[in-house]
């Protein structure tokens, strides 16, 4: 029993020690809220892109702009955005950052970890604890104390509580940080006191033991590159981009009529530029209203898989079993400076090479609230908001 429980252990402190924090993809859901639909909005005609925050640089925006749309903080990223993300780490780590990273008051306080490259394999504690989408995971760094520390956490709500995971820190260099785990325990809302984690840390010796390179900390202090003991690079931020604000609202399911309120509020000041239906392919990740009982009914009117727009025409197209799809196309014609007219009336089941046709027409008053080359937000049929994320990495 004390083996499997040191085994066990290290194999904690392997995935703690490496910030190897990778969740697998979340499947979005629509809210299942019954008043989501009551929504007040304030329509937007323009892209966020250059907007996103003021405090970022061109090059930090490149690497944010590469991280929209990333589920699981990278484990279901596709190669195309593996390889944008690590262009963009590469262009920030070989420009002048804050030097001596780890003397600045900067690198202190609490950042969210973004992105991370995967591990070689995760243990069955990674997988409990924080291979959830809609847990957020963080980090604290505090080295101006009398007792340094750094500090790994997964918060699982803000009604439930967080896991926190703590080390002894000391500075090696200006960009290394040594740490050693020595404590953890669970903070949980409804309990007045904390549950200790049962980690035998002085047991584990070099295991318990790491070191986290800052390879670049913008000068904002929003924004911050590390590398762990294995190789791992991770991207956390202080400070988010409007569209991950409301992304990670959507992945978690929590408060996410109150995220499209501020991204609308916070878009108010761009450049009135008319919103464009964009070429692409595009995943339904939100609607402010429920699927109903009938999947047909949910694949025609788009309120389930992904929209194709591509030449002039538009395809609903739904995975219903392995092997077999819903597809619908369709065509639209703009009708206003953000409305478009669309009408879908070619529906088949397709399986493999053969098709089954099936008599359906809907008609769709589309109108695009939000466009930029990641997210597209857009009422539709029935007065339906939805919001949709571009999984095909054109732009």
């Amino acid at each position: 029993m004390a083996v499997a429980v040191q085994v066990g252990a290290v194999k904690y402190l392997n995935v703690w020690r490496n910030l190897a924090l990778n969740p697998p993809p979340s499947i979005f859901k629509p809210s299942a809220n019954p008043n989501s639909n009551r929504l007040s909005l304030h329509i937007c005609r323009c892209s966020l892109v250059n907007e996103q925050q003021a405090s970022f640089t061109e090059q930090e925006k490149r690497l944010i702009d590469a991280l929209v749309g990333i589920q699981g903080r990278g484990r279901s990223a596709s190669s195309n955005q593996l390889n944008d993300v690590e262009r963009a780490v590469q262009v920030l780590e070989g420009q002048e950052g804050v030097p001596d990273p780890t003397s600045s008051d900067l690198i202190e306080g609490r950042w969210q970890l973004m992105f991370t490259t995967r591990p070689g394999t995760a243990s069955p504690i990674q997988r409990t604890f924080v291979g959830v989408e809609f847990f957020s995971i963080f980090q604290e760094v505090y080295l101006r104390t009398n007792d340094p520390r750094v500090s790994n956490i997964v918060k699982f709500s803000d009604s439930i509580g967080e896991l926190k995971v703590e080390a002894a820190a000391s500075i090696k260099d200006g960009k290394r940080i040594i740490f050693q785990f020595d404590r953890a325990a669970f903070s949980f809302k409804f309990l007045p006191f904390k549950v200790p984690y049962p980690v035998p840390f002085r047991l584990l010796g070099d295991e318990a033991k790491g070191w986290l390179d800052t390879t670049y900390l913008s000068h904002s202090g929003n924004l911050r590159i590390s590398r762990g003991n294995k190789g791992t690079t991770f991207v956390l931020q202080k400070k988010t981009d409007p569209r991950q604000k409301l992304l990670a609202a959507i992945s978690t399911g929590t408060e996410v009529r109150e995220a499209i309120d501020e991204f609308f509020s916070l878009s108010k000041s761009v450049s009135k530029d008319e919103p464009v239906l964009l070429e692409g392919e595009w995943q339904m990740i939100w609607s402010s209203q429920m699927e109903t009982d009938s999947w047909l009914e949910n694949a025609g009117n788009g309120l389930m898989g992904s929209q194709i727009v591509k030449n002039g025409q538009m395809k609903f197209l739904v995975n219903i079993l392995p092997g077999i799809r819903f597809s619908m196309i369709g065509k639209f014609v703009k009708s206003g400076t953000k409305t478009y007219n669309v009408t879908m009336d070619d529906a088949a089941l397709i399986g493999g090479p053969f098709g089954y046709p099936l008599e359906m027409e809907t008609k769709i008053n589309l109108e695009l609230l939000y466009s930029d080359d990641k997210i597209r937000i857009s009422r539709g049929y029935n007065n339906i908001l939805f919001v949709h994320l571009r999984t095909d990495g054109s732009k």
